[in-house]
Order: structure tokens, then C-alpha cells, then sequence
């Protein structure tokens, strides 16, 4: 074993077991080593050895050269990344784009992106970005970036590869009309609106909410009082549209939530330290004033939107509408790090007013609908066109029939 990775050897006994580095220089000097040490100990002694002599082996006969620094680094991930679905190690520059996200920011191209089938569909392209300059429209197909196609798997990978350093540039390859048509252009800083809002009817507003950022219940209560001036009195009634949310801050999350309710708790968090453990509950004042809710959901609907969905299911403020949701009950936590790095660690679990986990089971709809073959319904064009989007017709619906139930009951 050679001297550096015997050093390394030595790092790594000290932080796995907790022991001192001189402690650790005599788990290396041989059997006499072992005395004293617990069975836990001497377990994290034996794969401490196993981690090293994997070390060396990659480090002398992988194919190509690879540096200790990457070597380290690729460990940390992969010891993050196994603990479960959600935690990751973050470089400096994914720590920072992380915290650019949650303002509702970013740095890419500005599309937005959805699974149809075994495609990559874009929804739309946000007005003014690069995609929307250099002519990408909606319904194009996006087959490559930068000359790599694009497989079946997550879409944070694929978004992950549109995001980059302002002013870098990228290639994205999409299908139109059986033609393929590449559109180079440049990363830019952009900025996007979380919620969308419309009109239904003179009596009903959609609002429909991307994902959670910081500024998100500012939005949605915004939207709210632009439909009602331009009603001029107070709606009957609102569809809330999370629909392929994938979440987002837990915090505003509750914050929405609060928007619609007078009282009582919104969400509870179970975890190992007293930080992870908590309760969020409502302050009194409906925007709506018990006005009807309707809220959409499917299985793209995760974490923080399971959240909102959940806390207005169980104080039955809301009705809800779709298919079951995506059951993503655990609260990731961002712990920075030395020189500008930081780990998304898995720290809690959160439940339902009820006290009901959503984890890997999700919410399930007071009214399943299932959504149109083929039909994505991420859009407002959506909105526009209802004949195609059973679960809007569902909801719309719904929000005439309980207006006039309430309007009888009064």
C-alpha cells in the first residue's frame, strides 16, 4: 500500500470511527492495532481498509488518470447520493444554482419541459429567454442537447444540462413537423413567474403554481386580487392547479396554504434533531373568503405540493381533484459546507394535519380523474381549450355545483 493512500487510509479511519489520527496511524501498524476497539469499531475499521484498497486499485489501473481530489469527491457523493433519493453532495456551483432556484431563478435558456409518452415535450418557452428568441416553440420535441440525446430518466438531468454559467453557450436539437432544427444560443440569468392565473368564467379564477420559491404566496395572493378587480367583486370560486409540481420550499408551501385557511395546523416534521422536528400552523384570514376551492393534482404532484393538497384535503377547505400524487413525505435540509460547498440531506419526515405520512403512498384524490391520453395539461393553453383536460372539467364543475350548494345553504 502506498504512503498516500495509506495517509488517505488513515483520514478516513478518523472520521469514520472518531477516533484520533494517532489512533487511526495504529489501525495501520497491524493486529496490535485492533486491541481495545468495539465491534462497531473494528467493523468500520475493516471497511475504512476495504475503502483503501479500492482507492488504490482505481487510482493505479482505472483507464484513464484520474486525480485523488476527483477520486474524494466522487466518494462523497456517492456516500450522500445512497442514503436515499433526495440527498446530494454540491459542488460550489451547484450550491449555488440551488439557491438561485429557490428565488425563482436561474441561469439557462428558459423552457419549460414535459414527459408525453417517451418524449421531451416543450410546453413553452418563456417570453423573452434565448429559446424564445431563437424561434423553439411550443410542442417541439427536444431530442439532444449539445449533440447528446436525450434518454429516458429523470428531467432534472436534462434541465440540469440546459443550466449553465451566463453567457455559455448550448445547442438544442428539437423535432418540428419531422424535421430536425438545431437552435444555438446563450445561457442567461432568467426569471420565472411561479404562478399563472386566468379566468374560467366571470365567476371562477384558475391559478395555476409551477413549483414553490420564496416568493411564491406573494405571487398566488397577487394573482388572486388581479382576478377579482377584473371581476370587480369577490370570485365564486378557484381551481388551484398543481399539476406536475415537484415542489419545492417547504416554507412556502405553508405559506400558501395559510393563504386559504383560518386556523389550524398546516404541517408537522419528525426528524433526529430539534431543528427537523417542527409544526406550521395557520393564522387566521381566508383569501378567499370560504369561497370554493378545487385543487388538481397527478402524479407529477410532489413534496411541497403534497403538502398544500394534503393540509387543505384534511380541514376539507378544499376538494381534491385527479390521480393519486407522486408521495414524497421527507424535508430535505441544505447544510453549507467548506469553500462554498453544501450537502441536500434528508432530515425529516412530514405529515398531514391528519398525522398521516404521504411517503411513497401520496394524497389521494376526493375525486379520481384520470388526465386525457397523450395530454400533458401543463400549460394555460390548457385553459383555453378544456375540452381537452378532463380533470379541469372535473373541477370547473365542481365549483358550479358546490356554488350554488353553498349559495342554498346560506
Amino acid at each position: 500500500m502506498s504512503l498516500k493512500v495509506r495517509a488517505i487510509l488513515v483520514v478516513v479511519i478518523g472520521v469514520v470511527m472518531g477516533l484520533s489520527l494517532s489512533i487511526g496511524g495504529s489501525l495501520l501498524g497491524g493486529e496490535g492495532g485492533n486491541r481495545g476497539l468495539t465491534s462497531e469499531q473494528e467493523r468500520s475499521r475493516q471497511q475504512a481498509e476495504l475503502f483503501a484498497e479500492v482507492f488504490e486499485h482505481v487510482k493505479r489501473e482505472y483507464v484513464e488518470p484520474i486525480d485523488d481530489a476527483k477520486l474524494l469527491e466522487s466518494a462523497i457523493r456517492g456516500m450522500v447520493a445512497d442514503l436515499d433519493a433526495h440527498s446530494q453532495f454540491l459542488d460550489a456551483a451547484e450550491y449555488r444554482d440551488i439557491r438561485i432556484s429557490t428565488t425563482g431563478s436561474y441561469f439557462g435558456v428558459g423552457i419549460e419541459v414535459a414527459r408525453v409518452g417517451d418524449t421531451l415535450r416543450i410546453i413553452s418557452p418563456i417570453a423573452g429567454s434565448p429559446a424564445a428568441r431563437s424561434g423553439i416553440r411550443s410542442g417541439d420535441e427536444l431530442l439532444a442537447v449539445d449533440g447528446l440525446a436525450i434518454e429516458a430518466g429523470p428531467i432534472s438531468e436534462v434541465m440540469q444540462n440546459l443550466r449553465g454559467s451566463v453567457g455559455s453557450s448550448v445547442m438544442l436539437s428539437v423535432l418540428r413537423d419531422d424535421a430536425v432544427i438545431d437552435h444555438k444560443m446563450r445561457r442567461e440569468l432568467i426569471h420565472v413567474a411561479s404562478v399563472h392565473k386566468e379566468l374560467l368564467s366571470p365567476s371562477y379564477g384558475y391559478l395555476r403554481v409551477n413549483q414553490f420559491v420564496d416568493d411564491t404566496a406573494r405571487e398566488l395572493s397577487l394573482a388572486i386580487d388581479e382576478l377579482q378587480e377584473a371581476r370587480g367583486e369577490t370570485l365564486k370560486g378557484v381551481v388551484l392547479d398543481l399539476r406536475n409540481n415537484p415542489g419545492g420550499v417547504l416554507d412556502a408551501a405553508v405559506e400558501v396554504t395559510d393563504l386559504f385557511l383560518d386556523s389550524g395546523i398546516i404541517v408537522t416534521a419528525d426528524g433526529r434533531t430539534p431543528d427537523s422536528r417542527f409544526t406550521r400552523s395557520a393564522h387566521r384570514g381566508d383569501i378567499l373568503d370560504g369561497a370554493t376551492l378545487v385543487i388538481l393534482v397527478n402524479s407529477g404532484s410532489a413534496s411541497a405540493a403534497e403538502i398544500v393538497a394534503g393540509a387543505l384535503q384534511d380541514h376539507n377547505r378544499a376538494t381534491v381533484v385527479g390521480t393519486a400524487t407522486f408521495g414524497k413525505g421527507v424535508v430535505q435540509t441544505v447544510m453549507p459546507l467548506s469553500k462554498g460547498r453544501a450537502i441536500k440531506l434528508t432530515t425529516s419526515r412530514y405529515y398531514t394535519p391528519s398525522g398521516g405520512s404521504i411517503h411513497e403512498v401520496g394524497i389521494t384524490p376526493d375525486v379520481p380523474v384520470e388526465e386525457a391520453p397523450g395530454f400533458p395539461d401543463l400549460s394555460l393553453s390548457a385553459v383555453l381549450n378544456r375540452e381537452a383536460d378532463a380533470q379541469l372539467n372535473e373541477a370547473l364543475q365542481l365549483l358550479q355545483t358546490r356554488t350554488v350548494m353553498h349559495s342554498n345553504a346560506q
